[in-house]
């Protein structure tokens, strides 16, 4: 088991802490700061899921409320998973 720590950009999470089995399953998901609600809901959608799979459903998704509106706390985990 792995733990993966992403720090996002330019959007309200701080921080995202993930851990990741050896068949590259997320098993737990955690994110901090940002809009509780919909970033529990998200880590619990995740939990059990594939990277790959995580990967492909979230990246490119945009949010309003991130700085310059081209990126997304979704697309922020995607991108921190690719870079794992």
């Amino acid at each position: 088991m792995k733990t993966i720590n992403i720090k996002p950009q330019n959007v309200c999470s701080r921080e995202m802490i993930l851990e990741v089995d050896d068949n590259d399953i997320i098993v737990n998901a955690k994110v901090i700061g940002g809009c509780m609600g919909n970033l529990q809901g998200l880590c619990r959608l995740i939990e059990g899921m594939k990277v790959d799979a995580v990967i492909k459903k979230l990246e490119g998704i945009k949010c309003r409320g991130s700085r310059y509106g081209d990126t997304s706390c979704p697309d922020q985990l995607a991108i921190g998973l690719k870079g794992m």
